[in-house]
């Protein structure tokens, strides 16, 4: 699933492969996938994009924005997004392709479910787009440890937990289940432990885990666990995922739990991370 470094490292990579290229075909919704979901007609999306000229990419959040002069083409979620040379075969099945103009073209598939949405600019009205859109990067200056401190004060998450607090409601875009796993067990902080109960340097040292940890994923391009624009895994080995579940912690020799929690799973180590 696409999150903060998958978003930045698929957008690094399309910058270096698509920019300054003009779209010259478009198939949408080729094969049929109900949970692909497309912004009004599909069929539409050739006549909104056909004959324009790539400007560039930006992640946002967990999303992935290509730009054109006046459209934008937005991916997120479960969307696979794979870059194919000139000559290169079609793949057999794909929910949106699109060529350009050296015939090296773009294709994408949908796993569980996810969005690609092609738009004039300003004709998107999806609340996610919008709070990622609107919100600082994780990485960026804005994401200051002021504003982070300000974000964990709120009086209505200090009965939540730390997962609550991270990766629900978009308080920081893109920031998911996933990617969030590595970060808590970074921090010593277990996934259920109440916002209330953190004190002031394990807040400290969240702030600066998120972004050492992100920027980490970032550099190695991606997490092991994804894939990128080629179909090659990233270069980060996740500490806690499905891989390292029921396996030796790396610090102390537990045994990494998983558990059920929030609407998907969690990973910990009971030593690392006591509740």
């Amino acid at each position: 699933m696409i999150e903060i470094p998958e978003s930045i490292v698929l957008c690094r990579q399309l910058n270096n492969t698509i920019k300054g290229k003009v779209i010259t075909d478009v198939v949408a919704g080729f094969s049929p996938h109900k949970f692909a979901f497309f912004l009004g007609d599909p069929q539409n999306y050739p006549s909104l994009l056909i004959g324009k000229k790539v400007i560039d990419s930006n992640p946002r959040g967990g999303l992935v924005e290509i730009s054109t002069e006046k459209t934008r083409i937005v991916f997120g979620d479960g969307a696979n997004l794979r870059y194919f040379g000139s000559g290169s075969k079609i793949p057999d099945k794909h929910q949106l392709l699109i060529e350009f103009d050296d015939n090296s073209f773009l294709a994408v598939t949908v796993q569980m479910y996810g969005g690609l949405w092609a738009f004039q600019v300003g004709a998107f009205d999806n609340p996610y787009y919008l709070v990622a859109v609107e919100k600082p990067s994780v990485l960026s200056d804005a994401f200051s440890k002021d504003y982070f401190m300000n974000l964990i004060s709120d009086e209505n998450l200090q009965k939540k937990s730390a997962k609550a607090l991270l990766a629900t409601e978009q308080r920081i875009p893109g920031l998911g289940n996933g990617v969030l796993q590595d970060i808590l067990y970074n921090a010593g902080i277990h996934p259920k432990k109440k916002v209330q109960e953190l004190n002031i340097q394990e807040k400290e040292m969240l702030y600066n885990v998120i972004k050492n940890t992100i920027s980490e994923i970032c550099e190695l391009g991606g997490r092991d666990v994804e894939t990128d624009l080629f179909g090659n895994a990233g270069g980060y080995k996740t500490k806690l995922s499905k891989n390292t579940s029921g396996k030796p912690c790396s610090k102390c020799g537990s045994i990494i739990i998983k558990e059920n929690y929030l609407g998907g799973s969690i990973y910990y180590c009971k030593e690392c991370q006591p509740l």
